[in-house]
């Protein structure tokens, strides 16, 4: 079994990406965002910590985690931020490595992917096999921002500029999808990389 991490700044299109793997070649895919918010469930592993640390406010009437919430106290005090990415962060990545481990047993798919906007900051290039770096250009990315999401240039700006930059991303992941063009484009990329890599 083969383990792929994904990566890619906001707006590079990585669920194409991962969408064709997991059609194509039978991959058990782990969103990173997904397992967070499964953690941060009640009685879940991270919801004690973070309800300790933001206080009864940060709870929904049913006792659950206001998500949005959580996000506008976090997002303007990078002291908060740093210390509930301390909690969220490694009991992410424990649990992506236990269901890699579980995967390895059942031998039920053939790749794992985990995709993940901090891959490299949190250092998946240690359990991984492979890092992926999806790839657009910034006009691109800009584009598909305002479409998909509605988001103005300012707000696009700040993005960018809290990500990591586009040579750091390639200096840190072996291969390169480059997702600015056709979606076929794309799908001809990632076979060749999975044809290159004996994945087949």
């Amino acid at each position: 079994m083969k383990t792929i991490g994904i990566t890619g700044g906001v707006g590079a299109g990585k669920s194409t990406v991962l969408q064709y793997l997991e059609e194509m070649y039978n991959c058990r895919i782990i969103m990173t965002d997904d397992v967070a918010n499964l953690l941060k469930e009640p009685g879940q592993a991270c919801y004690e910590p973070i309800v300790r640390l933001l206080g009864s406010d940060v709870l929904l009437p049913d006792g659950a985690i206001d998500r949005k919430r959580m996000a506008e106290m976090i997002f303007h005090d990078q002291d908060l931020l740093k210390k509930v990415e301390a909690i969220l962060h490694p009991a992410v990545r424990s649990y992506v490595e236990d269901a890699i481990a579980s995967e390895r047993v059942s031998g039920k798919h053939p790749y794992v992917v985990v995709e993940a906007a901090l891959l490299i900051q949190c250092g998946y290039g240690t359990i991984l096999d492979e890092m992926w770096y999806v790839a657009v250009t910034d006009d691109v990315r800009r584009r598909r921002l305002k479409e998909s999401r509605g988001y103005n240039d300012d707000k696009i700006d700040a993005i960018l500029a809290s990500q990591l930059d586009d040579a750091s991303y390639r200096a840190a992941c072996g291969i390169v999808i480059d997702n600015s063009g056709l979606p076929e484009e794309t799908y001809r990329q990632i076979d060749l990389a999975m044809r290159e890599n004996h994945h087949e």
